[in-house]
């Protein structure tokens, strides 16, 4: 093969595995292939699907009784306590700037969001943030996601991730290159009593990021700034600006390839979270080097999903928000174990410590994917709503993650059913 050719094939193979496309369908034939028995790991209780339907319905009504659901994003984290944070964020811009275009508003948020997103890996269950009290409000405790979404929020509004002290409230590419472990420890409260699982992990992810903005100037313009991806995808459309969710993740996936680690790669180009299983595309046109990948992209495709309100608030219609997948985490995959959706065939693996690309965490991830899917048009029917009313993002939110949430809380205390090995980056 000519090195034409093959650069051609790689470049081919890289776009299918960055595809939702390829996400689903090889999500979908790994838990068909679970039904027929062939899994190592899983065996699948179809008639488990419609109590799991009532209980995310259930959860769903409890959390939002009038069933006007938001998208699942960083922005409900941003809310934990109830506090406005997004107004907060907006006052400070205004206190500093005067007047603020809906453009600068948009980046600001947008730099939030993606840095904050980029920390949201599992922090273990030990850590948690304490808030300082604003005004007469007294502080209050979070953890987990919550907890990484408060102090992701307070580091960005002290400027910890901007390089211009006279514009602290953006995330830059100087600014994230210099971050250390340390400065982001003190930020998040880490301490030998209070550790976050992948600190420098995390650290490391950001500097990563910062030469990436660096170094794709027509992505993330000068100085670097994520929030730039607003002007990326609005700047040439004449009338009512409108992007699709899978065009904003595939800049997502483009622009950000570099920053993931380095071990899961295709001829030197990094696939992010994208995982070997023997089984993934088995059932597709042979040749293809993508064969025996899983995609997920888990980070970024909850990272499209928590940018889809910064753009939606700034004017900007988003359409085909169902091209993108559930997200196979521990929350939405613990509910399908949980709920006795799936069985797992050795139940001594709940005791065992797993990496993120053994097979067994692969596959489970895969075939929550493809649950997910299944699972939406079930609640919709529970809740009586449409596909229009309700789409994937409203489901997670009502949701999954929660009744997932709520069904580890009662079993273990809120620890998820299997153990993972976190690096900060995946989970």
């Amino acid at each position: 093969m000519n090195i034409i050719a093959s650069s051609a094939r790689l470049t081919a193979s890289v776009a299918d595995l960055r595809s939702t496309h390829t996400i689903r369908s090889r999500a979908a034939a790994l838990l068909e292939r679970a039904r027929r028995n062939e899994s190592a790991w899983f065996v699948v209780n179809d008639g488990a699907m419609v109590n799991t339907a009532a209980l995310v319905a259930k959860v769903t009504r409890a959390r939002y009784p009038d069933l006007k659901i938001p998208y699942h994003s960083r922005w409900r984290h941003f809310a934990a306590g109830g506090v406005d944070r997004a107004g907060q964020l907006d006052r400070a811009l205004e206190k500093a700037c005067g007047t603020v275009s809906v453009a600068e508003r948009a980046r600001a948020r947008i730099d939030l969001a993606l840095v904050s997103v980029l920390l949201d890996a599992g922090a273990g269950p030990d850590w948690r943030y304490r808030e300082p009290p604003l005004g007469q409000q007294p502080g209050h405790e979070y953890s987990r996601s919550e907890g990484l979404g408060v102090a992701s929020f307070h580091a960005f509004m002290a400027g910890l991730f901007s390089s211009n002290p006279a514009q602290p409230l953006q995330a830059d590419a100087r600014g994230l290159q210099r971050l250390t472990a340390g400065q982001l420890g003190d930020a998040f409260q880490v301490s030998e009593s209070n550790p976050l699982v992948g600190l420098d992990g995390r650290a490391a992810l950001l500097r990563r990021l910062g030469q990436a903005l660096k170094d794709q100037p027509e992505t993330f313009g000068e100085p670097g700034r994520p929030g730039h991806l607003f002007d990326l995808l609005t700047q040439e459309q004449s009338g009512p600006a409108v992007i699709r969710a899978h065009a904003l993740l595939s800049v997502l996936l483009t622009g950000l390839a570099p920053i993931w680690p380095a071990q899961n790669a295709m001829k030197n180009v990094a696939l992010g979270d994208c995982w070997r299983h023997p089984a993934a595309g088995d059932s597709e046109l042979p040749g293809s080097d993508s064969h025996g990948w899983m995609p997920f992209h888990k980070l970024s495709q909850w990272l499209t999903y928590s940018l889809l309100e910064p753009f939606e608030w700034a004017g900007v219609r988003v359409d085909g928000l169902d091209e993108l997948t559930g997200l196979p985490e521990y929350r939405n995959g613990g509910l399908f174990l949980d709920a006795g959706v799936l069985r797992l065939k050795d139940a001594s693996q709940t005791e065992r410590l797993h990496a993120p690309g053994a097979e067994l965490i692969v596959e489970w991830r895969a075939l929550t994917v493809a649950l997910l899917d299944e699972l939406a048009p079930m609640v919709r029917a529970q809740l009586r709503l449409s596909l229009g009313q309700m789409p994937l993002a409203c489901v997670l939110e009502g949701g999954t993650w929660a009744a997932g949430r709520a069904l580890a809380q009662q079993l273990r205390e809120g620890r998820p059913p299997l153990n993972i090995q976190s690096d900060g980056t995946v989970f």
